[in-house]
């Protein structure tokens, strides 16, 4: 006999990687669901711009990759950034330089990765400029349900609800008190484009892929991405959560704040010329690209290790929202889209069993979910140690020379660089 099991509301709220990894797991599988996000569409020329690159792993992000059928398109959009690496100290001085020999996960821009994705789903998917301002258990003549606000826009009933929604997740706020607290270290981001024809000097000083140099507990890193840029990360390890406003690089342009930062010894003030140039040049490069922009400068922030939630059949956590953390393992739209994977199967398993056997979907997804969120804990836990790890390692006083020991321990021999060469003749004398 027929199934008269409805299909279930499920909605998903964030539309970046994991959230739209999430929606065309489930399309392909014939189960419905909607995505909520708080931006306005992004369009061509927003797309098109070069943003920070992923480097997705071969048990995590390609595999769901694979899953999505997306392999051969994915692998167009590589190569903008190799898998090769470089790091530096403060003064510019290789210590360590390779060609990603043994890596085997390509790196592809997050604009090139949320279009890829985005490309895929069906035009009416995403209701765009929805901002959740709360979410809700509530009973209703129906059952249980989750009650999202979304303020001017109204309110939405779900039977399910995935919080895909970042660091400062409403849909958290649901499940559990836990925040985000800062780690300590602001960021700064600016872009350098057709760097190899405008600087060739830099082209060469930061390489085809990802560059590294450490230093003084501070860094800057650069990834290459499209239109020849050099995307800079300069990270800076203060106790002070409100830095920008304190160091006066708030409200600034770009090009105002490097002098700021080459005079204070206590940020890159004692970081050699080479450096200083490169820093230099981003920073008027970013004021000429965004003149009317101010330094985009953030303070970063983490979860706890080992942060969970009690489990609800009506709600859950993937990717940043579940165990936001600091960039510096590469794990995080990893772990999202692995997230988004297995809840993909687990909802799935549900949806069929409910449709073969009659009982209702949250009472099926319920057990699956419980042992998914257990998995999911368990490997974000992880990764959480091993990225607070790295961080001590890169932003510590001689964060360089560590750096290029673990990957000199990694490649089984000690690169040759002037300073080895130096080392070797001293011991040979």
């Amino acid at each position: 006999m027929p199934s008269t099991t409805s299909s279930p509301r499920i909605a998903i709220i964030g539309a970046g990687p994991a959230g739209l990894t999430l929606y065309l797991l489930l399309h392909a599988r014939g189960i419905k669901s909607i995505i909520f996000e708080l931006r306005q569409k992004p369009t061509e020329e927003e797309l098109s711009k070069p943003s920070g690159c992923l480097d997705l792993h071969q048990e995590s992000g390609l595999a769901a990759i694979r899953e999505c059928g997306l392999w051969e398109e994915f692998i167009r959009l590589t190569g903008d950034c190799t898998e090769a690496q470089k790091v530096t100290d403060k003064d510019g001085i290789i210590l360590h330089e390779d060609q990603g020999e043994l890596s085997d996960r390509p790196e592809i821009s997050r604009h090139a990765l949320i279009k890829l994705l985005a490309s895929h789903l069906p035009e009416d998917s995403i209701r765009w400029c929805h901002k959740l301002m709360y979410a809700a258990e509530i009973q209703t003549t129906a059952g249980t349900k989750v009650q999202l606000d979304f303020g001017v826009h109204g309110r939405h009933f779900a039977d399910f609800v995935i919080g895909a929604d970042g660091a400062w997740s409403q849909v958290r706020s649901m499940l559990t008190t836990v925040k985000p607290y800062y780690v300590g270290t602001q960021n700064i981001t600016l872009t350098i484009r057709q760097l190899t024809t405008k600087y060739p000097h830099l082209d060469v000083l930061v390489g085809r892929g990802s560059f590294s140099a450490l230093g003084l507990r501070h860094g800057v890193m650069s990834q290459r991405g499209p239109l020849d840029s050099a995307r800079i990360y300069i990270f800076l390890t203060t106790p002070d959560e409100q830095a920008a406003v304190t160091l006066g690089l708030a409200n600034q342009p770009a090009s105002a704040t490097k002098e700021m930062l080459f005079t204070n010894n206590e940020l890159l003030g004692q970081w050699g010329e080479t450096m200083k140039d490169l820093v230099a040049v981003a920073c008027d490069e970013e004021t000429m690209d965004n003149p009317d922009a101010t330094i985009d400068i953030r303070p970063l922030y983490t979860l706890p290790i080992g942060a969970s939630w009690e489990h609800n059949p009506i709600a859950t956590l993937v990717g940043d929202a579940a165990h936001l953390m600091c960039p510096w393992a590469g794990e995080g739209v990893n772990l999202a889209m692995l997230d988004s994977l297995t809840l993909a199967h687990a909802i799935a398993d549900a949806v069929q069993s409910a449709e073969q056997t009659g009982p209702s979907f949250r009472w099926r997804l319920s057990p699956l979910l419980r042992k998914c969120e257990q998995t999911q804990a368990s490997r974000a836990k992880e990764k959480a140690e091993e990225t607070e790890t790295n961080g001590k390692m890169l932003f510590s006083e001689n964060g360089a020379q560590k750096f290029a020991k673990f990957f000199q321990s990694v490649y089984g021999s000690v690169a040759e660089t002037p300073e080895t060469r130096h080392e070797e003749a001293e011991r040979d004398n």
